[in-house]
């Protein structure tokens, strides 16, 4: 990983709790190296080799889910377009928004009930 990518990136990681329970985890930027090698690659989490100091897949798995909760992924978007903005490389005339990005006011009303397909007791024979 680029040591300066790294440098908008480590401020923006939780602190690693003082009293975690478990053995020492893997330092952040060599699970963050091993999170993108398990994305570039496309591979399972558990297929990253151990002899390229990520850490179990597991491990980088939860560290990712970790920082998803904690934001660190919305922040660090937010910083690369305000950079990437100020340096003139953004053009916004092509710029679009979905649905995933845009909330639907009162969404599409449903003409009819819809019907449970969820179970339901059976009738008493006796």
């Amino acid at each position: 990983m680029d040591d300066d990518l790294w440098v908008l990136i480590e401020p923006l990681l939780p602190p690693w709790p003082e009293k975690a329970p478990g053995p020492r985890p893997v330092p952040d930027r060599q699970c963050l190296q091993g999170i993108l090698y398990v994305l570039i690659n496309d591979i399972a989490w558990q297929l990253p080799p151990l002899e390229l100091g990520f850490g179990s897949g597991q491990t980088c798995r939860h560290r990712l889910e970790r920082w998803q909760q904690a934001g660190v992924f919305d922040r660090l978007h937010r910083i690369l377009l305000a950079e990437l903005n100020a340096a003139g490389e953004l053009d916004w005339s092509r710029a679009c928004v979905d649905g995933s990005h845009v909330r639907a006011k009162r969404g599409v009303p449903t003409p009819a009930r819809r019907r449970s397909t969820g179970g339901r007791r059976a009738a008493s024979t006796t």
